[in-house]
């Protein structure tokens, strides 16, 4: 539950606060606009207020505190800046900020519909945002009526983190982006130093943001300026010590896994899933039919999580308890989102379609699907080699555009049997499609049980596109058939 905090600063605001806006560039026809307040602060001496308002309600409180630092309502509901003006615009446009006074800046140059994101930026070494962004789930309405969504975020490597993520949400299609004059980091830097009619050009003239397949050079400036500073990322942990130097997961790429039957392709995944979501809190969305209902997927999950059995018929492993299942599953809905479609075409369309919304809303950074014969293939006048190489070409565009990673689980067509009959180690080449897994593939790995009387699972990356993310070669995870985990 929100707690509505109880406005009561008087926006009959003193001299000196009136002055002080004035040097930023903020005539007060604008802080009457936006009621903006002056009052006790945290028991403190008296601040500047900036109120939220959404449906005619104060929802939160910004807080400009006297040593000059901006402070919030404790669990107050968290909305964009300026969002009931916003609402009421019928601009086709919205700009926005990573600060109030930013907004508030970007209003008296003359764009009307401009906001800002309440929390500031994370810090430009951020892995997951958690719930940070999820200030947009109220502003979906907002957001869909606009073809146009300019990002105005500090010029520097928070500003660049937060114009990332709020694009990648939003969809980098409809995204423009703003280059500050040297030596300005923010709007407000552009109102003070070159005045309204610049910092109004600039909004007005904002770049679009780079789509795959249609980038300017100039357009990756900043992002070259930090890749030459940090060089290209590995991607995060799979964690696991022994896969790490292999394989690691990075945002935009696609991983297939494949393996013979029964060999526990689904279950790495779902540990990899759980490795990631404790050491980086990212949120996943899970397309896997074999799994179906929700509740057995669940179920594995929760085993891994929990590293006890779930159901009373564990051989050496003391079952978990039902306040495990309870507060565990709070834990799993922070970081996991079954796609479930009921009356819908189980396609490739389908599930990207589900996906992009579960972006938008809970900032999903990685996609599973499991397995890949479970999806309807319509291969229409293509053969199958022609629709699997024009669907995981969608799928790895889609991954790159979005900023996810795409896990695709795929069953072998072909198995074969050495000479002690036991089952040979399947290739990327061996499913059903052909070559075609493995040329548009990032990364390839093959999940191996060579002998199902040992608990001992060979993991093959068979493919990494780029060095930076792993290399090929095997590494060996001892399988709990109590819990479904790996050590």
């Amino acid at each position: 539950m929100f707690v509505k905090p109880k406005y009561r600063a008087s926006t009959n605001l003193p001299k000196n606060v009136i002055d002080y806006f004035e040097k930023r560039g903020i005539p007060e026809t604008i802080l009457a606009l936006n009621r903006i307040g002056y009052g006790p602060s945290f028991g403190e001496t008296n601040g500047i207020q900036f109120p939220y308002f959404k449906s005619g309600q104060v929802v939160n409180v910004k807080h400009r505190t006297h040593d000059k630092q901006f402070r919030q309502e404790k669990d107050a509901e968290k909305c964009l800046y300026r969002f009931d003006a916003i609402s009421q615009d019928e601009s086709k446009t919205l700009i926005i900020t990573e600060g109030e006074i930013d907004a508030l800046s970007v209003q008296a140059a003359g764009h009307t519909n401009a906001c800002s994101i309440p929390d500031g930026a994370p810090s430009d070494d951020s892995k997951s945002f958690a719930t940070k962004f999820d200030f947009l789930k109220s502003a979906e309405e907002v957001l869909s009526r606009c073809n146009k969504v300019i990002i105005a975020t500090d010029n520097d490597g928070p500003g660049l983190v937060a114009e990332r993520e709020l694009a990648r949400r939003i969809g980098v299609e409809k995204c423009y982006r703003v280059q500050y004059p040297d030596g300005c980091k923010d709007a407000n830097d552009v109102l003070i130093k070159h005045g309204g009619a610049v910092l109004y050009n600039l909004i007005t003239n904002a770049e679009p943001y780079p789509v795959e397949g249609i980038i300017s050079p100039i357009d990756l400036s900043r992002d070259m300026l930090s890749i030459y500073e940090k060089g290209f990322e590995r991607g995060v942990s799979t964690g696991f010590i022994d896969i790490d130097p292999l394989y690691t997961v990075k945002p935009g790429e696609m991983t297939v896994v494949t393996g013979i039957p029964g060999s526990g392709k689904s279950n790495f995944v779902d540990a990899i899933m759980i490795g990631i979501s404790q050491l980086y809190g990212w949120t996943f969305g899970v397309f896997s039919p074999e799994n179906w209902p929700a509740e057995r997927h669940l179920q594995t999950l929760l085993e891994k999580l929990v590293n006890r059995p779930f159901a009373k018929d564990g051989l050496f492993t003391r079952r978990m308890s039902r306040e495990d299942v309870q507060k565990n599953l709070v834990v799993l809905d922070q970081h996991f989102k079954f796609i479930v479609p009921k009356d819908e075409l189980l396609s490739v369309d389908t599930i990207l379609e589900k996906t992009r919304v579960l972006i938008f809303r809970y900032g999903i950074q990685g996609l599973v699907i499991d397995p890949w014969n479970e999806l309807e293939h319509l291969y229409g006048k293509l053969t199958e080699t022609q629709y699997i190489s024009e669907q995981l070409t969608k799928i790895r565009r889609f991954a790159r555009m979005n900023g996810i990673h795409i896990w695709i689980v795929a069953h072998p067509r072909n198995l074969t049997k050495d000479i002690d009959g036991n089952y040979k180690l399947p290739t990327m080449y061996e499913i059903s499609g052909g070559a075609n897994w493995r040329n548009k593939a990032d990364n390839g790995i093959c999940v191996h049980r060579p002998d199902y009387q040992n608990d001992e699972t060979e993991n093959f990356v068979q493919k990494i596109r780029f060095k930076e993310v792993g290399k090929i070669g095997m590494a060996t995870l001892r399988y709990c058939r109590d819990t479904g985990s790996y050590s």
